[in-house]
């Protein structure tokens, strides 16, 4: 048997967002209100984010980020900021909207194509080069939201066909802009990007084929266009980077926007994409069984993704124990990582407090330390 390579992604993972430092939510009013410059933002960003990555290195992950505290919400990164032609539209609720656990929901921003997407220019790099800067013995992430983003959540009608009578263009300069973007970290010194490709896996789930459905879509066809043109965006990643997809069913304050296993996807998203290791949310009953994961090819690796992020309420050792115990009785256990499943904080509003986050950052490491020895 072939097994995969774990460097990265490592034992112990991070998927991207810690909570916001209050200082950094007070500092981003007073930038709103005009009282403190760009520059005076900036600083204080930079104080905390050298305090988060000593804290994961202290911690013992050999991954770093830089918390997305620069980020509103993790799609800041890149599609809604780092190419032209796009600007957010109305919200949008009803199949779409996000739902948490008592059955509130809250809508989402719809983006909308109104010109020809191009690069913007490099809108990571220099983030890259501070966090770079930062770390002293672990090796840093960039994050960049998925190529299905705009589409999964605009449908045609909000993709101009003006610009785009033929919507095969619009892929192919999107995922243009993404090689880019890329190409322009690697020049950077970044060796480990992670894309956080949500629309995969929420197409797992019946109410959102209904809505694809009402939109003229077909999510089986949706399928093989998103798988596309993620491999697309993986024929151009530059030599020497390490790139990996995390999948999630949508994390906000709390809420998620769909659920249902990998089954419906699992062909597709494990023997298809082009992609060596899966950063996946297994951490309730909405992601589905295991079972799917027997479509992995021997050369892949998971990321198990049993630690919520949406509540502060502290797991076992022996709960996490259990999900990889469970999870390695259909891929071998040296093919297997944890993490969280989803980042801490995806916009600013997190569900938990930073001792909460960091509890479960040290169970975490303490886990996979006994699990691996690593």
């Amino acid at each position: 048997m072939t097994f995969a390579p774990h460097e990265p992604p490592f034992r112990a993972e991070l998927i991207g967002s810690l909570i916001r430092p209050q200082a950094i939510k007070d500092a981003r009013q007073r930038h709103a209100a005009g009282e403190i410059d760009d520059a005076a933002l900036r600083r204080i960003e930079d104080d905390e984010i050298r305090a988060a990555v000593k804290m994961q290195e202290g911690f013992g992950f050999r991954v770093a980020t830089d918390g997305e505290f620069r980020r509103d919400t993790y799609s800041d990164s890149f599609t809604t900021h780092g190419i032209t032609g796009l600007r957010e539209g109305p919200d949008l609720g009803g199949t779409f909207a996000y739902t948490d656990a008592k059955g509130d929901k809250i809508a989402q921003r719809v983006p909308q194509i109104v010109d020809k997407v191009r690069w913007a220019g490099p809108t990571n790099v220099e983030d890259f080069k501070f966090l770079s800067s930062c770390v002293t013995t672990a090796l840093p992430k960039v994050t960049l939201p998925g190529p299905a983003y705009i589409h999964f959540r605009s449908g045609r009608v909000n993709i101009s066909s003006d610009v785009y009578p033929n919507l095969d263009d619009f892929w192919t300069d999107l995922v243009g802009a993404y090689h880019q973007e890329m190409r322009a970290l690697a020049d950077a010194g970044c060796r480990y990007v992670q894309i956080d490709e949500t629309s995969i896996a929420k197409l797992g789930d019946p109410k959102i084929r209904e809505g694809m459905a009402a939109r003229g879509d077909n999510w089986e066809q949706l399928l093989d266009v998103y798988t596309d043109a993620v491999n697309a965006l993986v024929d151009g990643v530059p030599s020497g980077m390490a790139l990996g997809i995390h999948l999630c069913r949508g994390n906000k304050a709390g809420h998620w926007q769909a659920a249902g296993g990998y089954d419906a996807v699992a062909e597709k998203l494990f023997r298809k994409l082009r992609v060596r290791f899966y950063f996946l949310e297994y951490d309730s009953e909405r992601a589905g069984s295991f079972e799917p994961l027997r479509a992995l090819p021997d050369d892949k690796t998971v990321v198990i993704g049993a630690m919520t992020t949406k509540s502060g309420e502290l797991e076992s050792a022996e709960t996490l124990k259990a999900r990889i115990d469970e999870a390695s009785k259909v891929v071998d256990r040296d093919r297997l990582c944890l993490s969280p499943q989803c980042g801490f904080s995806s916009s600013v509003h997190g569900v938990m407090s930073p001792a909460q986050q960091d509890a479960k950052l040290k169970r975490l490491i303490e886990v996979a330390r006994d699990i691996w020895g690593a």
